[in-house]
Parts: C-alpha cells; sequence; structure tokens
C-alpha cells in the first residue's frame, strides 16, 4: 500500500459524493458459520446463502461539517437459522439475548426508513459490497420493500484501493493504516460503522487540505 494517496483518485472520491448533504455509513453483521481448526468435518448449519441480517449499524456524517452527527443501531431476529451459531457468537459477541429480543427484519426495516428520513439528499456507504447484496437478499426473503432502495450506493473499499494503490484489506487494517486508532469492538455493526465514517471523514479532509 503507498503511504500518499492518489492525488487525482482522492479528488475523484470527493466527486462521487460532493453533491449530497449527509454520509450514511453501514456496517451489517449477519448469521454465519465456518469450521474451525480444531473441529472434525461437518456440514454448515448457516450455509452463505442462508445469511440474515442480526445488526444494522449506521453511522451519518454531514458532509458540509464533515463530522459523525448521529447513529442508528438495531439487532435483527434471524427467522432461517434463530439459534446463533458459536462461530458467530464469537465473531461477532453478539449474544442470543440480544437477537432474541428483537424485532424482526421488516419492522427494523421500518424503523431505519424512518430514521432516514432526518437525513434528505443521502449517500450510503460500505466496506465493499457485501452489506447492499445483503440488504437485498434480507428484503427478497422478508417480501418487504430493501432497505435504502433509491438511496446511490458507494463502495467505498473500492475507492480506497484505487486511492492508495492497493489490493483488497479488511476495515480494521485500512482504519490503522491511516493512522486512525480503532474504536470498539471489530465486526460489531455499530462500531465498525463509527469507524468507517471516521476513515470518510480523514480522506475527505485530507482531500480539502484542511489537514
Amino acid at each position: 500500500m503507498k503511504s500518499l494517496p492518489d492525488i487525482q483518485e482522492l479528488e475523484a472520491f470527493e466527486t462521487l459524493i460532493k453533491s449530497f448533504d449527509f454520509m450514511l455509513c453501514i456496517d451489517l453483521e449477519a448469521t454465519c458459520d465456518e469450521l474451525m481448526e480444531s473441529e472434525n468435518p461437518r456440514a454448515l448449519v448457516v450455509s452463505p446463502d442462508e445469511m440474515e441480517t442480526i445488526e444494522i449499524g449506521v453511522a451519518v456524517i454531514d458532509l458540509r461539517r464533515m463530522e459523525t452527527v448521529d447513529m442508528f443501531q438495531r439487532y435483527v431476529r434471524p427467522v432461517l437459522h434463530p439459534t446463533l451459531t458459536d462461530f458467530c457468537i464469537n465473531l461477532t459477541s453478539i449474544r442470543q439475548a440480544d437477537v432474541d429480543a428483537a424485532q424482526s427484519f421488516p419492522k427494523v426495516a421500518t424503523e431505519f426508513t424512518a430514521f432516514l428520513q432526518k437525513y434528505p439528499n443521502a449517500v450510503w456507504g460500505s466496506w465493499g459490497d457485501y452489506d447492499a447484496d445483503q440488504l437485498a437478499a434480507d428484503a427478497l426473503r422478508a417480501n418487504c420493500t430493501p432497505i435504502l432502495c433509491g438511496v446511490q450506493h458507494l463502495d467505498i473499499e473500492r475507492s480506497y484501493r484505487e486511492i492508495f494503490a492497493c489490493p483488497s484489506i479488511g476495515l480494521w487494517a485500512a482504519v490503522e493504516a491511516l493512522g486512525l486508532n480503532w474504536s470498539g469492538q471489530y465486526h460489531r455493526g455499530i462500531d465498525d460503522a463509527k469507524n468507517l465514517a471516521d476513515m470518510v471523514v480523514l480522506l475527505l479532509a485530507r482531500s480539502r487540505k484542511i489537514l
């Protein structure tokens, strides 16, 4: 990874979002399973196409003030596999009690849509395209309107790779590479969203030559 950003790519990143007033940095956590090194071969309890969102984390950036101004976090109760795997609990630190007490995806989607009304002219961003694909799959499974339908999506990981001419990199590593200190728990929706927002603000600050 280059230590200095490509100025043209950095300016291109700002150009992508300069017409918007807000950016919603979003991170999802989902049901999942994976074989541990110590385990004997077995079928996965949750296959990749059965993953369901169990946490939605959102950090809202005011793109004029260049700061995070609001948060949204909800757990979501899974339907296909209501019992979290040990792998999922260890990865996310989300507890079974958290999802048992949560609302269904359609109800959380309604709450989030109401929250979104406070932030017109917004773009939303995520680290990679997984979150957009997962939200579409959740909506299809629940037979409801996709969250963020009609709101433009920005793959921030792709922009990061172009700015620093680097291969795919995890969010934690990308944040630390910029000189920021990771805050909170990795693989928690709200914490990942907050750190993603901090990254975006820093990149914009560099583009606008504030830093």
